[in-house]
């Protein structure tokens, strides 16, 4: 399968050419040429098989003979081998607990997948290769650890200073080795720009190959169609329509998502934001207006200027009222998060993390005007002790702390100053690839 760009229908690359590229020379991004429908066969087969094989018959398509299917099936069985289970909630509700990798957040799924892709590539092309990425959270940390000591790559981590929690800070900045973290003086949206224009200056493409991790990486994008056909797997048999709410951000889960109905899954979709809700905003009147993002403490969702709104337009032939068929969007205060949290905690024992609280609030709202029968499922995308310090006051009690967590808050942070100074950032490439 070939990929194009957002920017330009007739730029083709290969699967590989896209995956090393990350961005598009144009600035756009890179979407396939085309959808390919599973057949009903094989959707009916589903339930019968393991995560791995979900996951190799949903992504052949799109990688074709470029990857050998042996080496596909062990990307496969390494990249998802933990659990993805949907909780019961409600005799209605379910919760699919996104956050049992080895960082205990959603994005483990996209950059494991990711960085195996990229260094079975890596491998074969001999020449290093740098992976530069914007965090507003724990894609920073997934993608650490997603590649930490994968010959031929090095990686460089973008993230806000303080607006970051301190467990997810720490989680990116203490590996060293191939991974080096910059803490930038500004907001998620300011990282970004800073990567992107990092992919269209002509010197550092002269003396780098440069690609990125973040979901505009068509490699961590494709990957999270997986959630909602495991999803799918465990609730086919209750006979109900289903509805996701989606905690978004930079909206490359959603549009993952939107991809797999175009592929033939059964879903409606709910776009659920923080009180950053450009989406739902552009949803409710047809325009799109970015703006400054706002400090939440939803963080992770702490997103402006979504990069993949420009995939969700391609999907839609740019037109809003066609989106609407298949998706509404609704937002979220920092009060209404800790309400939602407190409430599900007393009364059903059950902890979300503030961003998986905000899909849960977008369930209430989407049911509130629209009551036909159908099972909700609300995607929590990190595990609540990466949050305690928001979650604690509010439950008044303690947040369990995993091993895994505990044993980074002791490290040292490696992390180095950045302004938000595009001339700094290349000044650091340049000099950190020669030694």
């Amino acid at each position: 399968m070939q990929f194009y760009s957002t920017n330009n229908p007739a730029l083709r690359l290969s699967l590989r050419e896209a995956v090393m590229a990350g961005l598009a020379v144009d600035g756009g991004l890179y979407m396939p040429t085309s959808l390919p429908t599973l057949p009903q066969s094989a959707i009916q087969q589903l339930s019968h098989l393991s995560t791995p094989e979900v996951a190799q018959l949903v992504l052949q398509p799109f990688i074709g003979d470029e990857v050998p299917t042996t080496v596909l099936q062990r990307i496969c069985s390494e990249a998802f081998n933990f659990p993805i289970p949907l909780v019961k909630l409600t005799e209605d509700i379910g919760v699919l607990e996104l956050w049992h990798g080895p960082t205990l957040a959603f994005k483990d799924v996209g950059a494991r997948f990711m960085a195996q892709v990229m260094g079975y590539f890596a491998e074969q092309s001999q020449r290093v290769l740098t992976v530069l990425v914007a965090t507003s959270g724990d894609t920073g940390s997934a993608v650490a650890h997603g590649f930490y000591r994968v010959p031929g790559i090095r990686v460089v981590i973008l993230y806000p200073r303080g607006r970051v929690s301190h467990v997810q800070e720490q989680q990116l900045t203490t590996l060293g080795d191939n991974v080096s973290a910059l803490s930038v003086a500004g907001s998620f949206d300011d990282c970004q720009k800073l990567v992107k224009q990092a992919f269209v200056d002509a010197d550092l493409k002269q003396h780098l190959q440069l690609t990125s991790a973040n979901s505009i990486n068509i490699a961590r994008l494709l990957p999270q169609m997986l959630y909602y056909w495991l999803a799918y797997q465990q609730v086919v048999s209750f006979g109900l329509p289903i509805v996701f709410s989606v905690p978004s951000g930079n909206f490359g889960n959603l549009t993952a998502g939107l991809m797999a109905k175009r592929m033939g899954l059964s879903a409606q979709f709910i776009a659920a934001t923080n009180s950053n809700d450009v989406v739902p905003d552009y949803l409710h009147t047809g325009t799109f207006v970015p703006r400054e993002s706002l400090t939440t403490i939803s963080n992770a969702m702490d997103v402006g200027n979504p990069s993949n709104f420009v995939r969700l337009l391609e999907l839609y032939q740019h037109e809003v009222t066609t989106m609407r068929r298949d998706m509404v969007g609704y937002r979220t205060t920092d009060d209404e998060t800790r309400q939602i949290i407190a409430q599900i905690y007393q009364n059903h024992q059950y902890l979300f993390d503030p961003h998986g609280a905000v899909g849960y609030h977008a369930l209430q709202q989407y049911r509130a005007t629209k009551p036909t029968a159908h099972y909700g499922i609300v995607l929590a995308t990190a595990h609540p002790a990466k949050f305690a310090e928001v979650i604690e006051p509010v439950i008044h009690a303690a947040v369990p702390l995993l091993e895994r967590l505990a044993q980074c808050l002791h490290l040292p942070n490696l992390s180095s100053p950045l302004d938000n100074d595009f001339a700094q950032l290349k000044e650091y490439l340049l000099n950190s690839a020669t030694t």
